[in-house]
């Protein structure tokens, strides 16, 4: 009797062994909110637009599992679809420009659905007439662009966000959610306000969701904790990027003076530990590494690993 139950205690104890091993691996294996991590595929756009099918491939050896891809020119949206599905990649959300929702919406809800996602998020504002902006046509479409952002008013905020809520019922009505990826021009003084703070306002709730680009409401030298406390549950996504120590906050966008420089995560001046912390409290369903170019120090495949191993390893 003495052996068979010190064999019953040895199991148990062994049993109790392996739970807790299978837990510490889990949590040595799990990133801070234990969501699959993504990667905008913005990121690696030189690579996507070379070579599509063998930059999925990478990007899912690595280890990624979600990816923000929006439809692309040079592949059917039918044939992106069938690329994410042979890597094992899925698509919660992608981005999408403002004028074409007002102009071709239930095609774009449709490239949306094609590709799986839940979330058609618009990455920059616009204005009612882009006729107005002043820009020299020697800088092209990204000199437009600039100066259009750098004009916004408080009556611009609330021109979008008229459009917003209207766009983002029809969304809705779709089966799908509206969402707003922010820069750091957004965060521009106006009056008492920002644009930013004006937009989320005048957006209603359940119509227009938020999607925090953590590195540059940074870069404009405000607080992602105090946003994702205040706002919780207007954060369903999130982007993960980091810039080099030292840079001077600003409001500008593409600042050639003292410019943030990007670098890889863990490598620059965010901390991201409180903000995933905090980030457990809202209410995010998708986070995804976007990491800006140039990428001079080692190629963005490289970079986009280093990124990946931080997230993967790190606590909240």
């Amino acid at each position: 009797m003495l052996q068979i139950s010190n064999r019953r205690v040895f199991l148990k104890t062994a049993a109790a062994s392996c739970t807790t091993a299978h837990f510490l691996i889990t949590r040595m294996n799990a990133n801070p909110l234990g969501l699959p991590i993504g990667l905008q595929l913005y990121t690696v756009g030189k690579e996507m637009d070379a070579d599509p099918a063998g930059t999925l491939k990478q990007v899912a050896a690595i280890g990624y599992k979600d990816v923000e891809v929006s439809p692309m020119s040079k592949i059917s949206t039918k044939d992106l679809r069938h690329l994410l599905d042979e890597f094992g990649l899925k698509s919660p959300s992608g981005h999408y420009m403002l004028p074409d929702l007002l102009a071709n919406l239930q095609q774009k809800i449709d490239q949306a659905k094609e590709l799986g996602q839940q979330y058609m998020v618009v990455t920059v504002p616009w204005v009612a007439d882009p006729s107005r902006v002043k820009a020299d046509p020697k800088d092209g479409e990204m000199g437009f662009f600039l100066a259009l952002v750098h004009s916004l008013t408080l009556d611009d905020w609330k021109w979008n966000a008229e459009q917003f809520n209207k766009v983002g019922e029809l969304v809705k009505t779709a089966g799908l959610h509206l969402a707003y990826h922010n820069h750091n021009f957004e965060f521009t003084p106006l009056a008492n306000t920002t644009g930013y703070d004006e937009f989320l306002r005048l957006t209603d709730p359940n119509l227009v969701s938020l999607e925090m680009d953590c590195g540059w409401v940074t870069v404009a030298g405000k607080d992602p904790l105090a946003y994702l406390a205040k706002y919780p549950q207007r954060y369903h996504l999130l982007h993960i990027k980091d810039f080099r120590k030292g840079f001077t906050p600003t409001t500008t966008l593409m600042a050639k003076q003292g410019a943030p420089v990007p670098t890889e995560l863990g490598r620059g001046a965010i901390d991201y530990a409180p903000i995933f912390a905090a980030a457990k409290h809202a209410g995010i369903r998708a986070f995804f590494v976007e990491q800006e170019p140039p990428f001079t120090e080692i190629p963005a495949l490289e970079a986009i690993k280093v990124d990946y191993d931080y997230l993967k390893n790190l606590r909240a």
